[in-house]
C-alpha cells in the first residue's frame, strides 16, 4: 500500500503532476482536434518535465534526483547562483571574501573618478581583536606633489630602474585576456607604473601597449626556452634586452599555491599560445613545480646573476612565497658566500593569487604577506644587505592602508594583481579558472572578451593607480611623514585583545645590522640559520 502512494508524497508528487497534466493534455488535443495548436506548447513543456522526472529516477550520479526528481533541479539552480545571491542580497559592507565589499566599491569609485567618500563614520568594529590603525601627528605636512617612487638596482646593476611604488603584480596571458593585458598594461604607461607580466610569458599584448614591462619567468621557462623545456639563455637575451623590458624576475613560488606546478592542457595550447611560451603545439604545457636551471642556493643566486648579463645590467631579482624559513636564509648564505645580491625580491603571501589552486594550498601553504615581508627584511638586515636590495610586497593590497601597513613593517614598493583586476571590471565572480568570466578579464573565450572595452578601461587603470597614489599622499602627509620609505612600525598599532593595543614596532621587532652575522639569539632566527647552508636547500 505505500508503495502505491509513493507516486502522491511529497518527493515524488511534481513528477505526478507533471505525468497527469501530460497525458490529460494529450488526451483532450486527441478528443478535439481544433485545440491541438493551442495545446502543443503545454504538452511539449510538461512532457519534457516528465521525461526529465523519468531520467533523475533512472540516473545513478545524484541521490537526490532519484529520490525529488525533477524538485531537486531547483536545489541545484539555488547552488549556481548563491554567489552571486550572497554578494548582492546578504553582504554587508564589510563582508564578502576574499575582498570586501566596502574595498571592491573603493576601487570602483576611483577607477571612474567618482566620489570615494563614506557618510556617518566608520563601520568596522574599532574594539575587535586584530583591527589595526595608522598614528597620526599634530603637525602633519602638507601633501607631497612629487609621485612616489624608488630607484631598483643595486651595484651590480648598470640600468636602474625609476619605479612607482604602487605597480600592477603578476598575472599572465593566458590566465588573463588579450584585452585585460592590453588596458593594463596601456594604463600603466599612461600612469608611469610597471606592469609583471606573470611567468606567461612577456606577449604581444604588452608590447602592442608600449607600457613598462618586468619580466616574470618560472620554472617553465616561457618565452625562453628549448623545446625540452630547460633555459635558453639565446632567446632570454633576445627579449630581455628589448627597451620596454625594466627588470628581470625569477619566479621561485606564488602566493596562490607555493611549491605547486601547473599544466595547460595540450586542448587549450592555442598556436599564439605556443609561439608565445615556446611550447609545442598538441602537447601539455608544464610549469613544473621546480626549477631545472639550478638546484641549490648558490646556484640560484649565479643564475639571477646570469640573468642580470643576458639582460644587459637591467634589475634582477626573485618573487617567492616564504615557507621553510631556513631555506631563505640559505640563500642568503648564498648571497655572501657569492658575493652575488638580487637588486629586488618580491615577497608574495598565502593570501595572494589571481590563479586558480587546490583549496589546501590556497588555506593553508605558505607565509602571509606581513609575516614574510618583515622576516625577509628582517633577514636582510641582518646580513647587512638591506641597503642594496630592494623589497617588493604583493598580496591582497587594494588601498593607501594596505600599502602603508606594508611599507612600515618593510616593503619600499606594493604590487596589486587583484585591485587592477577590479579596476577592469572585475566582480570578484570566482570563476576566473572557468573560462566563463562574466566581465571579459579572466578568460581566453574572444566573445567574452570582447566585453572589455579597452579605452575605456585604459583611463580606469590609470584612475585607480592615482587616486591610491593621492590617498597615500594624504595618509604620509596625516602622519607628518613626507615619503612613505618613512613609514616605520611604531606608525600602527594593533588591538591584540578588547582591553590590550600592540604597536607594529612591538608585534614586529627589528634585527640589529649584521645581527646574523654576529650569531643572534632572536627566536625567529637563530635555529633556521644555523640550519641554513649555501650548498643546499636541505637543512644541516
Amino acid at each position: 500500500m505505500e508503495t502505491l502512494l509513493l507516486p502522491f508524497s511529497p518527493r515524488f508528487i511534481v513528477l505526478t503532476i507533471c505525468a497527469v497534466v501530460t497525458a490529460l493534455l494529450i488526451g483532450i488535443a486527441i478528443a478535439d482536434r481544433r485545440i491541438f495548436d493551442i495545446l502543443l506548447v503545454p504538452i511539449c513543456i510538461f512532457g519534457a518535465l516528465t521525461l526529465l522526472g523519468v531520467r533523475d529516477l533512472m540516473q545513478k550520479s545524484h541521490a537526490v534526483l532519484r529520490n525529488y526528481p525533477i524538485s531537486a533541479h531547483i536545489r541545484f539552480l539555488l547552488e549556481e547562483i548563491r554567489p552571486e545571491m550572497r554578494q548582492y542580497f546578504f553582504e554587508s559592507e564589510k563582508d564578502g571574501m576574499p575582498f570586501s565589499r566596502d574595498t571592491r566599491a573603493v576601487v570602483y569609485q576611483r577607477a571612474k573618478m567618482q566620489l570615494d567618500k563614506r557618510p556617518f563614520g566608520t563601520q568596522e568594529d574599532v574594539y575587535r581583536e586584530g583591527y589595526e590603525w595608522m598614528h597620526h601627528s599634530v603637525s602633519p605636512k602638507a601633501h607631497a606633489e612629487e609621485k612616489f617612487r624608488v630607484t631598483i638596482g643595486g651595484p651590480d646593476c648598470a640600468k636602474p630602474y625609476s619605479a612607482s611604488v604602487f605597480n600592477i603584480s603578476a598575472m599572465s596571458f593566458g590566465a588573463l585576456s588579450p584585452n585585460a593585458v592590453r588596458a593594463l598594461n596601456a594604463g600603466a604607461r599612461k600612469g608611469g607604473f610597471a606592469h609583471d607580466t606573470g611567468e606567461g610569458g612577456f606577449s604581444p599584448y604588452h608590447a602592442e601597449m608600449g607600457g613598462d614591462v618586468i619580466w616574470e619567468i618560472g620554472s617553465g621557462y616561457f618565452g625562453c626556452r628549448h623545446l625540452d623545456g630547460t633555459f635558453d639563455p639565446e632567446a632570454f637575451a633576445r627579449v630581455a634586452s628589448q627597451d620596454q623590458i625594466k627588470m628581470v624576475e625569477l619566479k621561485i613560488s606564488q602566493g596562490a599555491k607555493p611549491g605547486h606546478g601547473g599544466v595547460l592542457p595540450a586542448a587549450k595550447v592555442s598556436e599564439e599560445i605556443s609561439k608565445i611560451r615556446g611550447v609545442a603545439m598538441g602537447e601539455d604545457c608544464i610549469s613544473p613545480a621546480s626549477h631545472r636551471a639550478f638546484s641549490t642556493p648558490t646556484g640560484m643566486m649565479q643564475f639571477v646573476a646570469e640573468m642580470r648579463r643576458l639582460s644587459g645590467g637591467k634589475p634582477a631579482g626573485f618573487k617567492l612565497c616564504i615557507g621553510h624559513p631556513w631555506e631563505f636564509l640559505a640563500i642568503c648564505k648564498a648571497m655572501l658566500e657569492t658575493g652575488i645580491y638580487p637588486d629586488f625580491i618580491v615577497v608574495d603571501g598565502n593570501e595572494g593569487g589571481t590563479g586558480a589552486a587546490p583549496l589546501e594550498f590556497m588555506d593553508h601553504l605558505g607565509m602571509p604577506m606581513r609575516e614574510g615581508v618583515n622576516f625577509v627584511h628582517n633577514a636582510l638586515i641582518g646580513i647587512n644587505a638591506r641597503d642594496r636590495i630592494k623589497l617588493g610586497a604583493s598580496g591582497k593590497i587594494a588601498t593607501a592602508f594596505d600599502m602603508a601597513r606594508a611599507m612600515a613593517i618593510g616593503a619600499d614598493w606594493c604590487n596589486s594583481a587583484r585591485g587592477f583586476m577590479f579596476s577592469l571590471g572585475c566582480i570578484q565572480s570566482l570563476s576566473c579558472h572557468t573560462d566563463r568570466c562574466p566581465t571579459g578579464v579572466a578568460t581566453q573565450d574572444p566573445t567574452r572578451a570582447r566585453a572589455l572595452y579597452v579605452p575605456l578601461k585604459i583611463d580606469r587603470v590609470h584612475n585607480y593607480h592615482h587616486a591610491t597614489l593621492h590617498s597615500l599622499t594624504e595618509l604620509i602627509a596625516a602622519a607628518g611623514l613626507e615619503h612613505p620609505q618613512q613609514l616605520r612600525p611604531i606608525h600602527f598599532s594593533q588591538r591584540t585583545s578588547t582591553t590590550k593595543v600592540q604597536s607594529f614596532a612591538q608585534l614586529y621587532p627589528e634585527l640589529r645590522p649584521g645581527e646574523l652575522l654576529e650569531g643572534t639569539e632572536d627566536p625567529r632566527f637563530r635555529d633556521a640559520w644555523r640550519m641554513a647552508q649555501a650548498a643546499s636547500f636541505q637543512p644541516l
